[in-house]
Parts: C-alpha cells; sequence; structure tokens
C-alpha cells in the first residue's frame, strides 16, 4: 500500500524548538510529511532557538507579523494554508502542531472532509483540541520516550519525569474494555486486542498506551486483574477474568446484610456503600452487570421495593 501523504503545520508561538526532531519521527508511524511549514514571527529574537531546527530539518517558515500586542497573529495563517492545502487535494491528512484550543474548529472542519487529523501539543492542551483530533500525541510523552532510550544506551541517570494529569484514568480505560468484551459476549463473538485498540482510540483520540508506562497495548492490558490475555494462532483476544469465589462471597454478604437489618430493610445505596467497603475490588461490570443495583435485583433471596418518595429499600424474600 502507498503512504499517505501528510502536512505538517506548526504553531511556533506554543511549541518549543526541543520537540521538532521528536515531533517528524512520531510521523513516520503514518505516513509520508509532503508539507512541513511553521508559522510564526521570525523577526524576534526568540525566533533564534528554531532557526537551526528549521534548517537541519528542511521546515518552511512562513512569516506573520505580530499586527497587535498580546494577540497570536500566526492563528489565522496557519488556518488559512490548512484550507488552501486541503483544496488542493494533494494530502491525505494533517498534523497540527499546537498546544491552543484556538485550533479546535480548524480540527474539527479538516475531519469532516475527510481527513485523518494528528494533534500533537503540550499536555496543558485543552481537552476540546484533543477531542477534534483523529488521533492527539503529547509531546512530552514523546520526549519522555527519547530520554529513556538515552539512558538505555548511555547508562546515565534521568531526569525525574513530570506527573501525566490530563489523561484519561486508568479505570475509565478498564471499564471501556470490559463494555466492550460483555457487549461482544452478548452476541456470542470473542474480542480481539485489535478491536478494543481501535474502540479505544476512537473514544479517546489522545488514548496512548505510554502514558500508562507500558510500549503496547496487550502487556497494557495483561498487566490488569480484571483481564485474560489468550492467543489463538496470529490473533490475540481478551476475556475477562471471573473469579466466581468473589461472586458468591459478594452475594452472600449482601443477603446476610440485608438480614441483619430486619424487617425495616435497607436503603439501596447504603447498600451499595457497605458492600464497596467490604469489597473495595469489586467490579459488577466484571460479571456481566451494568451497575451494582442490577446486580442487586438479580439475586432471587432478595427484594427491591421503591420508597414513597425517591430511593429503593431492599429486603429478604
Amino acid at each position: 500500500m502507498e503512504d499517505k501523504r501528510y502536512a505538517v503545520l506548526i504553531d511556533s508561538d506554543n511549541i518549543s524548538s526541543k520537540y521538532i526532531s521528536n515531533i517528524l519521527d512520531e510521523m513516520t508511524k503514518y505516513g509520508v510529511v509532503t508539507y512541513k511549514r511553521i508559522y510564526g514571527d521570525w523577526t524576534t529574537t526568540q525566533a533564534n532557538k528554531w532557526k537551526k531546527e528549521l534548517m537541519e530539518n528542511s521546515i518552511t517558515p512562513i512569516q506573520q507579523f505580530r499586527n497587535t500586542v498580546g494577540k497570536n497573529a500566526t492563528d489565522s495563517t496557519l488556518i488559512i494554508d490548512a484550507m488552501d492545502i486541503l483544496y488542493t487535494h494533494s494530502v491525505d491528512g494533517f498534523c497540527i502542531v499546537s498546544s491552543d484550543g484556538d485550533f479546535t474548529r480548524l480540527a474539527s472542519r479538516l475531519r469532516e472532509s475527510g481527513m485523518h487529523v494528528i494533534g500533537m501539543g503540550e499536555n496543558k492542551t485543552p481537552r476540546s483540541f484533543r477531542a477534534a483530533c483523529t488521533v492527539f500525541t503529547d509531546l512530552e510523552l514523546l520526549l519522555d520516550q527519547t530520554m529513556d532510550e538515552t539512558v538505555a544506551k548511555t547508562g546515565t541517570k534521568s531526569k525525574a519525569k513530570k506527573k501525566t494529569e490530563n489523561i484519561i484514568s486508568q479505570k475509565d480505560i478498564e471499564n471501556d474494555i470490559i463494555e466492550i468484551i460483555t457487549e461482544n459476549a452478548n452476541k456470542g463473538r470473542e474480542t480481539g486486542m485489535g478491536e478494543i485498540g481501535s474502540r479505544l482510540q476512537k473514544k479517546y483520540s489522545d488514548f496512548d498506551v505510554r502514558n500508562y508506562g507500558y510500549s503496547s497495548l496487550s502487556t497494557f492490558i495483561d498487566e490488569i486483574e480484571a483481564f485474560d490475555v489468550k492467543k489463538k494462532e496470529s490473533t490475540v483476544f481478551v476475556a475477562l477474568h471471573t473469579d466466581k469465589d468473589m461472586k458468591k462471597r459478594v452475594k452472600r454478604f449482601t443477603i446476610d446484610t440485608v438480614a441483619e437489618a430486619g424487617t425495616k430493610g435497607i436503603e439501596l445505596g447504603h447498600l451499595g456503600q457497605k458492600i464497596h467497603e467490604e469489597f473495595p475490588n469489586f467490579n459488577v461490570k466484571e460479571f456481566g452487570y451494568a451497575t451494582l443495583s442490577k446486580f442487586i435485583y438479580g439475586i432471587k433471596d432478595l427484594k427491591v421495593e421503591a420508597l414513597g418518595g425517591s430511593g429503593y429499600v431492599v429486603y429478604v424474600r
């Protein structure tokens, strides 16, 4: 298959020159870069840091004077160029390099035209721009990866890494994977590793296992106790790791807790709190239930009745 062609457009006002080699290296995963342009006011002393990088990486600087102090004049120039390139029909996608949320609408517009949009920016990049891209990558992540490779080769000590704060929690990712597996199981299908990776990327444009300290999705999932990874011929499948004893213990505890409450019963929310306190690692989704209340409804020895106002009470039958 022929490599896809990309236009890389960089906002120099919001990106440091130290990232340029990482940006171009990352783009080799997607295809061939046919446009390499960077936007800024090259008459300022701040632009001097970029000059060496521009020459070594054959990046075309686009001049934009600061007509108004405090205003980012490069945004409009970059946007106009992106639309001009779009209408030439000479590329398959764009890479917008900026930590500025003002490019959110541009990314959305390019995707509406069928373009694959890769976003790159620092960890401070707003979620709106991240979500508008097909894929978004944190530049600090790429820099850390390069540092790790250098440490491995030279044996020197690495600097302490900054904590990544703007990423999806691992617990949310785990719950999403459980939902994918459960959905397929209800249709009598197994869940492949490739499907999980594809669906997570579609839901979270900035999902990247490197943010969690892993180099591959299979290793990331294999480390989570809730899943079993198995290989059939050349395909890797993921299944839920069901602890049947855990389910029995939770059911028994739930029935006993309701029985202790006597004839007055126990409020559903309070019962759920007690279960989580006793079994902090219990996740009902691993057993095929959407919510804890559905799990309790499914226990034959218990009955759930609505209160006069709002809420529910659980009794022993």
